[in-house]
């Protein structure tokens, strides 16, 4: 079997789940870096920015920089650059805009080029999604931070944006743009970030189709974790063959050792 060379680790779910850090977190990071393993930290969240979320992954005692964290936000930003849109119709809450509003790029309500829709938590109301519908009906680009169906809050699961953007499809009768797991597109630049191949990766995840599904299908071994929002009923009915199910993050190391 080929040596993995480099690690993609989402971070919900397999480094920290809801308040409390995942048990052997700490010390998979430190085999990663004692043994120089590349890695990058890959999320759907789409409610905070880079910053934050390094600010929190460094309370569990994680110092892993903004740059080797890979997100939604990070990744739309590069293609609305290459299209030439300046001007987004933002559906989303929290910090996020701190790494959408760059390269000036702007908000805008009206005249927007764009509608770009991540988890918007209590901004999903009809008035917004109104919004967005007319824009998108009337022209505007179409992306989708992710398609998440939903995530694990504190006091347990929660609608993520998934089904907010199925449902903007469906009444436009276009297909969003989709910049986060599951696309390939997205895999494939948190990659091309450590020069490494995909038959010599892995990623890490608590979802099976987003996580584990996707990173298959750009060519990557997916390593299912049960912590986070782990579901043995979904696994089975998911159809997709994890190359390993472990029970936590912890594990890692054995899979690389074994690897080599």
């Amino acid at each position: 079997m080929k040596e993995i060379k480099g690690v993609l680790l989402d971070i919900d779910g397999v480094l920290y789940s809801g308040d409390n850090s995942v048990p052997g977190a700490s010390d998979t990071i430190c085999f990663l870096e004692e043994n120089d393993i590349q890695f990058r930290c890959l999320s759907n969240t789409t409610r905070k920015s880079r910053a934050s979320i390094s600010k929190r992954l460094k309370s569990y005692g994680l110092c892993i920089p903004e740059e080797y964290i890979i997100t939604p936000a990070s990744v739309v930003v590069s293609l609305l650059k290459k299209s030439g849109i300046r001007r987004c119709f933002f559906l989303t809450c929290g910090d996020v805009l701190d790494d959408l509003l760059e390269d000036g790029i702007t908000g805008s309500e009206h005249d927007a080029q764009a509608v770009v829709v991540g988890d918007a938590g209590e901004n999903f109301n009809y008035e917004s999604m109104n919004k967005a519908f007319r824009l998108i009906d009337g022209g505007a680009s179409f992306y989708a931070l992710e398609k998440d169906r939903y995530w694990m809050d504190n006091d347990g699961l929660s609608l993520s944006a998934g089904p907010f953007v199925y449902g903007l499809e469906y009444a436009t009768g276009r297909s969003a743009c989709l910049v986060g797991k599951p696309s390939a597109a997205f895999f494939e630049k948190a990659l091309d970030s450590m020069n490494i191949d995909p038959s010599g990766a892995v990623m890490v995840g608590d979802d099976i189709n987003s996580d584990v599904g996707g990173s298959q299908n750009a060519g990557i071994k997916g390593v299912l974790v049960r912590t986070g929002k782990f579901d043995e009923k979904k696994l089975v009915e998911s159809g997709v063959k994890p190359y390993r199910v472990i029970d936590s993050v912890a594990g890692l190391p054995d899979i690389i050792c074994s690897s080599t």
